[in-house]
């Protein structure tokens, strides 16, 4: 019996399997890196104003400040939704939401603003 589980076919079909999965990871995770990363540049171009405790910093800073983020716990991260709701929410420190105070729109959390961004991001691609 255990011959038959060890079969030449058998193990041709286990190494198939295990190269598809791999495959499948990887695709996932490549694209889960360019929504992140789309989601990045939006907010760093997008002329908002990025409130972090109560102070106010520039879009560049802010996507600059959410990359130093993603990068020290990339590997926690599955998926966009995660980055979001993970990280870019609020302050590992305090706890505090992160706002967006953005040019003929009024102030969101960036969990709600990076949402629906990439929701339409979605649409698109």
């Amino acid at each position: 019996m255990l011959t038959e589980l060890i079969s030449p076919k058998n193990i041709i079909y286990l190494l198939a399997a295990t190269a598809l999965a791999t495959y499948a990871s990887v695709a996932v995770a490549q694209y889960s890196d360019t929504e992140i990363d789309y989601l990045l540049t939006t907010i760093g171009s997008s002329n908002c104003i990025f409130i972090r405790n109560g102070t106010r910093h520039s879009a560049e800073n802010a996507e600059s400040h959410l990359r130093m983020k993603y990068g020290k716990a990339r590997r926690y991260i599955d998926d966009a939704d995660e980055f979001v709701t993970k990280l870019a929410s609020e302050s590992s420190w305090t706890g505090k939401p992160y706002t967006l105070d953005c040019p003929d729109m009024e102030t969101k959390t960036t969990k709600i603003w990076l949402l629906e961004k990439l929701a339409e991001y979605r649409v698109v691609n």
